[in-house]
């Protein structure tokens, strides 16, 4: 297992400690990006340490009190770019933001791309599978934003398309539209 792999998962750990992810389980937030290293790693057959890295600290910038500074002094340039690319702009409106995901992931680099793959698949399957208390109409509307984001995505990994693929299809007939 590479050194910067495990240092950016202590990181990402310390950092995600006291963390919980939505939902009446309040599973530690940790879970989840290991869940999106895990299906970029072992299902998807991603080896770059660097990648795997990005994709443990995808939200870390986002969603604690962690600095760019901080993370690239810790990780470097390629680390903290790959990050920034998938990192929300938590000043922009829940709808901007969403807008914005859409229109950008066509520009996003490639190892962003698999990131952002990896990560709405475990968001769905953990929409699918956990106890939560979204309506079915807001369930729907976070698959087929999805959906739309992935879409600029493509072209990077056929075995995540591939997942992704398969998720949405059980997703959109597990959750009625309407």
């Amino acid at each position: 297992m590479s050194g910067i792999f495990i240092k950016a998962l202590r990181f990402a750990a310390e950092k995600h400690t006291l963390q919980r992810r939505k939902g009446n389980d309040k599973i530690p937030y940790i879970n989840h990006p290991i869940k999106v290293v895990y299906i970029l790693n072992v299902t998807a057959n991603e080896p770059d340490p660097e990648l795997l890295a990005a994709a443990i600290l995808h939200d870390v910038l986002e969603d604690t009190c962690t600095t760019e500074h901080e993370m690239r002094a810790e990780f470097g340039d390629k680390i903290t770019n790959i990050v920034l690319e998938v990192t929300d702009d938590m000043t922009m409106s829940y709808d901007d933001r969403k807008r914005h995901q859409i229109k950008r992931a066509p520009t996003l680099s490639d190892d962003a791309k698999k990131i952002k793959i990896a990560d709405k698949i475990a968001n769905i399957r953990d929409i699918l599978d956990l106890p939560l208390s979204w309506s079915n109409r807001r369930k729907r509307q976070y698959f087929e934003w999805s959906d739309k984001v992935i879409a600029g995505c493509r072209g990077v990994n056929p075995i995540l398309e591939n997942i992704f693929d398969d998720i949405i299809k059980e997703a959109m007939k597990v959750v009625p539209d309407n």
